[in-house]
């Protein structure tokens, strides 16, 4: 746990308030990372880091959505300078990296994990090139800063220019990073699976998809190693539920598998992985998984709980 002071707040683009965070013992982080940021009412929501990783603050980015599940609102409406604020963990599913080059491709406020990205990558010898997609440039957050790194960027306003071919942004052979809503995600997703080269696919998502496949229904049996408890999972209900019910501690915020917050460390059995952060070379690896989508395949899991 960190406990830190609202430094400071701007309005970085409709909609859209910078918080920056100020304390003694600030937790290390590498572009793409997250931070978990207890809000008003005591529950954790996500927001990732858009600042610097050597700055002697923290910086989120949060965009105002007052039908959502209350984490932007109360973000805005209630925080002020001098505020305390309490953030629990710093995460990273979304690093960079090692590839030949690089295609970072953010619409609207999902450039919040891309930007440090690419301010990383301008630092290297590596090809990157940054394409940054939003409705006009009023919703469009960071702007000086993305501008700053010259000719590697592209904006597309897709109120002016309409919404780019997302084939034509993929050429190369390395890593492609995306950040932003869901469909424009699974259309890179599509674009790169139609080349045969759907592992070049990193996603980052602020919601899981509307239609995302369902858990399957079938029960199965929990191994807690460390514990040494044998928990049912009966159908309909989540592994995360069972474990916390059962008292043993695992954290619990999106429960929608984009978080990791509930990332579990998996000693035996096979996964059905329904989460939105591990990469498909993760998945194989069936080293770990997120409680709160995914369940076992089988009859049994075994758990490093």
């Amino acid at each position: 746990m960190h406990e830190l002071t609202v430094r400071g707040l701007v309005l970085e683009a409709e909609d859209v308030l910078t918080v920056e965070l100020a304390g003694t013992r600030l937790p290390a982080w590498t572009p793409g990372a997250h931070v978990d940021l207890v809000v008003g009412d005591g529950t954790v929501r996500q927001y990732s880091l858009c600042g610097t990783p050597d700055a002697t603050s923290l910086t989120v980015a949060v965009r105002h959505e007052p039908a959502g599940r209350g984490g932007s609102d109360w973000v805005h409406r209630t925080l002020r300078p001098g505020d305390r604020v309490t953030v629990r963990a710093v995460r990273n599913h979304f690093a960079l990296e090692d590839a030949g080059d690089y295609v970072l491709i953010a619409g609207g406020v999902g450039i919040t994990p891309l930007l440090p990205m690419a301010e990383r990558l301008a630092a290297g010898d590596r090809p990157w090139r940054l394409v940054c997609i939003g409705r006009s440039a009023a919703r469009m957050p960071f702007r000086q800063r993305i501008e700053a790194l010259g000719p590697h960027t592209t904006i597309h306003e897709t109120a002016v220019d309409g919404r780019p071919a997302i084939d034509g942004l993929l050429d190369g052979t390395g890593l492609v990073y995306v950040c932003g809503p869901v469909t424009l995600i699974e259309a890179v997703r599509a674009a790169l699976d139609a080349r045969g080269q759907g592992e070049r696919l990193r996603a980052e998502h602020f919601r899981a998809p509307d239609d995302a496949e369902a858990a399957e229904p079938g029960a199965f049996t929990l191994r807690l190693e460390r514990s040494g408890l044998d928990l049912a999972v009966p159908a309909g209900r989540s592994a995360l539920d069972v474990v916390i019910e059962a008292g043993v501690g695992v954290h619990r915020d999106c429960e929608e598998g984009i978080c990791g917050s509930c990332e579990t460390k998996v000693l035996a059995g096979a996964v059905d992985h329904r989460d939105h952060v591990l990469t498909a070379r993760e998945r194989a690896a069936n080293s770990c998984m997120m409680l709160c989508v995914s369940r076992a395949a089988g009859p049994r899991l075994v758990l490093d709980l």
